[in-house]
């Protein structure tokens, strides 16, 4: 029989009779009150009017009147409550008697045969009280017996309950439980043997079924990947680098303890959830999960509040695809994120930021008093000069403005890494700064016969702009067009509205450059291998920053052979 039918059977037998012994104490009750009220109020009410009768009758000689009305009022109320056998013959006879005694209130034989017949009727009630007693006695044996047999019953049903059930379901419940500990303990020989027809059979069978699965995938492949998994979870969690990983529909499948930790959440806080869904709440997630907007713009480093200071990590976001057996197309699987700390690279690098703006700043000092002191010289006053000083002078003359050029840049460049630059975002004639940055480099461009043509629209609107910076920019352009150029050619400076934007452009007929090193040419201290090494690599570094802080766009187009043209774009 099934654990859960013997279970209502026997609750649902107990509960029964402790129904049926509620409802026979109720019952016994009820008639034990039923008799006593029968004798109360059929009996106990006839001895007190045959009283109050009796005692009317004794004061009819004293006051007569008053004597009778009571007699009549309790004789009244003794004819309404007849109730034994012979009991309204007597009363009858009382009443006939009680009328003669009206008539003659000194008739002493009317109140001997009144007195008679009360007593009668006072008998006749004593004897119905004693019966009705001994009915109600008798009642009440009749209860407790039942009461006794129904208890004495549910006290069996309760015993034997108590006996057996527990022992029914802790024996099992307990080798069940030494035999977990066996399986927990890689013991996956073990078995349980309920043989009985019930849950517990039905629990030994699928315990056993599963313990025998259990050795089949111990003796598997299976558990051996399993173990190589929980090699590879542990080397990722004693990762110093925070690792999360995706798969393909955006659900976080793993992430470090190091990733955890810089998040702010537990795991079971992230493992399974999507990745979008943890963004709507953190920032940080967001930022991980996401791709930049544009994946052409420059690639900062995240800055993170990690191990109690700021620190920087460089995000790195591999994809992973497999391509499954037997077939050809790669399918994507999802994702790994690693951010790797470059805290100690970065502060060697405000180190080197800082260290390049002292050196830089003091350098300007000694380079002014050069030029100075060639301008002295240069000065008839001061004695003239024969053909080879005049050459010793020019040629310091143009070292010391190629370090001022030098030491500025490397200022600039100081001043945009320590966030420092300061501009100053106005309304700008786009003429006027395509002018003065042509009147600067129109020296350079004479000596090599190069003509500067501007081709700009009419009537252009101002840029907002900071004039000074973006003519830098220009300058740095047209500077780098002249070095590459080659003797009386031609460079264009074009000028011209697009998409709410001025564009400017410096086209030149060079040796252009190779499409390897287009995204190249912007970075700090690039140079293009083969070229000439006039500079430190930094103007186009520069420029880009000054026209990226002033919400502008910079690039350059290029094919070797052909010429390039470096342009940025401003916003009206």
């Amino acid at each position: 029989m099934r654990i859960k039918t013997k279970l209502n059977l026997g609750v649902g037998l107990l509960f029964l009779m402790i129904i049926i012994l509620s409802l026979v104490s109720a019952y016994s009750v009820f008639l034990i009150k039923a008799d006593t009220e029968n004798i109360l109020k059929a009996n106990y009410n006839t001895l007190e009017y045959s009283r109050n009768m009796l005692l009317s009758l004794d004061e009819i000689s004293t006051d007569a009147d008053h004597a009778i009305i009571t007699f009549k009022e309790n004789l009244q109320k003794q004819t309404q409550n007849i109730t034994e056998y012979g009991e309204k013959k007597v009363t009858d006879n009382l009443k006939g008697n009680f009328a003669l005694l009206e008539k003659n209130n000194i008739d002493e034989a009317a109140k001997t045969q009144i007195r008679k017949d009360i007593f009668e009727i006072m008998k006749l009630n004593m004897n119905a009280i004693k019966q009705k007693s001994d009915i109600a006695k008798h009642t009440a044996e009749n209860a407790n017996l039942l009461i006794a047999v129904v208890g004495t019953l549910c006290f069996l049903i309760a015993f034997n309950l108590l006996i057996n059930l527990p022992n029914n379901i802790a024996n099992p419940i307990k080798e069940l439980t030494l035999s977990i500990k066996e399986i927990a303990n890689k013991n996956y020989s073990e078995r349980v043997h309920f043989t009985n027809h019930n849950e517990y059979g039905d629990l030994a069978k699928s315990f056993n079924t599963m313990a025998q699965k259990l050795q089949e995938y111990n003796n598997s492949n299976l558990y051996k990947l399993f173990f190589e998994k929980k090699r590879l979870e542990t080397l990722i969690n004693n990762m110093h680098d925070p690792i999360i990983g995706l798969d393909n529909e955006g659900l976080i499948l793993f992430a470090n303890d190091e990733a955890l930790k810089i998040i702010g959440l537990k795991a079971e806080d992230v493992i399974s959830k999507s990745a979008s869904a943890l963004a709507l709440s953190n920032d940080l997630v967001r930022s991980l999960i996401f791709k930049e907007a544009n994946d052409n713009s420059k690639k900062q480093p995240l800055k993170i509040f990690a191990n109690g200071k700021e620190s920087y990590f460089d995000k790195e976001k591999i994809n992973i695809t497999i391509t499954p057996t037997g077939e050809e197309k790669e399918i994507n699987i999802g994702d790994v994120i690693i951010l790797r700390n470059i805290t100690s690279f970065k502060e060697l690098d405000f180190a080197k930021t800082n260290f390049i703006a002292t050196v830089s700043h003091e350098l300007k000092t000694p380079i002014a008093s050069i030029k100075l002191s060639l301008q002295l010289l240069e000065n008839t006053k001061t004695g003239a000069m024969n053909e080879d000083q005049h050459q010793l002078v020019e040629s310091i003359k143009e070292d010391s403005q190629r370090l001022l050029k030098i030491t500025g840049e490397l200022l600039n460049l100081s001043q945009l890494e320590t966030g420092n630059i300061q501009l100053n975002i106005e309304k700008s004639n786009p003429y006027h700064i395509v002018n003065y940055a042509t009147e600067a480099v129109k020296v350079q461009a004479d000596q090599k016969q190069i003509k500067l043509v501007i081709d700009a629209n009419e009537n252009l609107p101002d840029v907002k702009a900071d004039s000074e910076k973006t003519g830098w920019v220009l300058i740095n352009y047209l500077s780098n067009a002249i070095t590459y150029s080659s003797e009386k050619s031609t460079i264009t400076i074009k000028l011209k509205e697009e998409n709410n934007q001025i564009l400017f452009q410096v086209i030149d007929t060079g040796k252009g450059i190779d499409a390897r090193y287009k995204d190249k040419v912007f970075d700090k201290y690039f140079q293009i291998p083969g070229s000439q090494k006039s500079g430190t690599g930094l103007g186009l570094a520069i420029s880009k920053e000054f026209i990226e802080a002033q919400n502008g766009t910079i690039g350059v187009e290029s094919n070797l052979g052909l010429g390039s043209t470096f342009w940025f774009s401003l916003n009206i």
